[in-house]
């Protein structure tokens, strides 16, 4: 049996004997992201021990949303599950397998809960999609819904301006003449932005860094916190968080040589000042902040042509 045949797609829903909320639970969408896993696993073992009742609604666990990528213990199968996320009728990467079935999963909810962790040290926090807007990029009429889940989850850092941020990157790559591919705007959509446009709200939740042994612990917290908050269980609903740090990203630098070098060992949300080396180019040019910022994501291995790090600045959106 060759390495595809031995995978396949697993969900497991529990639904309540009363109406309510659709939530599904995504784990290892980024297969060396393995945080949602446990907590995940670790709460159907509640839910089928008795421990923890569902009372309403559905709930839907998907362990492990890409199980090419976490076989591999590698963040991509073929490709970013979390890019370019739409149903194919002529599936070519493993990653449009997924998708074939993922979306139409997605579709059936009403709220999504995506845990994630990420490179480098930092705090956990989570991504918020837009505000409210009938614009064309990502039209959106669920943000107030969207915000309060988010406060509930625990964490206390909050980043919006994801789908902006990248389309104006798509922007400055097709004027520098790039792939179809990495100056697609579409190429920017995934779990969350993709929930969206079915008329659900989404969260993505980094929980920390990868190899964080407090990360899964982040993720568990979080599950029963939106179970809670959206009335599935019958735990009292979480307080919303205090003391909020709003982030936006509003600028996104891609790494164009494999010379390109940081200046520093960069957290996501390290401080930075107007003028600031964040690193340099392979031909020596130094690449400054514009502004008093954070740089968020930042990827040392990043591939030439790919997201090398973002910029944020504050917000006042929570």
């Amino acid at each position: 049996m060759n390495e595809l045949g031995a995978l396949h797609f697993q969900s497991l829903s529990f639904t309540g004997l009363a109406a309510g909320a659709r939530l599904i639970v995504l784990g290892a969408v980024h297969g060396n992201e393995t945080c949602g896993t446990q907590a995940i696993r670790r709460v159907i073992g509640e839910i089928e021990s008795g421990q923890l009742g569902i009372v309403a609604g559905t709930v839907t666990f998907v362990p492990v949303t890409n199980p090419l990528a976490y076989a591999r213990r590698q963040r991509m199968g073929d490709r970013n599950l979390n890019r370019n996320l739409v149903p194919t009728d002529a599936p070519r990467e493993f990653e449009d397998r997924i998708a074939n079935w993922l979306c139409p999963l997605l579709a059936q909810h009403d709220a999504l809960l995506d845990l994630h962790s990420f490179h480098t040290a930092g705090e956990p926090f989570v991504m918020l999609g837009p505000e409210d807007n009938s614009g064309t990029l990502e039209p959106f009429a669920r943000a107030a819904e969207e915000t309060a889940l988010a406060l509930s989850l625990g964490v206390h850092r909050f980043v919006d301006g994801w789908l902006d941020t990248y389309a104006a990157g798509v922007s400055r790559r097709l004027a520098a003449g790039a792939s179809s591919r990495e100056a697609d705007v579409h190429y920017g959509v995934g779990t969350t932005e993709y929930m969206r446009s079915q008329g659900g709200i989404a969260l993505t939740l980094e929980c920390g860094q990868h190899d964080d042994p407090a990360a899964p612990g982040v993720a568990y917290r979080a599950i029963h916190h939106a179970l809670a908050q959206q009335g599935l269980t019958s735990e009292s609903a979480p307080a919303p968080v205090g003391a909020t740090e709003a982030l936006r990203l509003y600028q996104v630098v891609d790494r164009a040589h494999s010379g390109d070098a940081f200046a520093r060992a960069w957290a996501s949300f390290d401080r930075v000042r107007a003028g600031e080396r964040i690193g340099t180019r392979h031909d020596g040019t130094p690449v400054v902040a514009d502004c008093d910022g954070h740089v968020v994501f930042p990827n040392p291995a990043a591939l030439p042509g790919q997201e090398w790090f973002y910029l944020a600045k504050p917000s006042s959106r929570v």
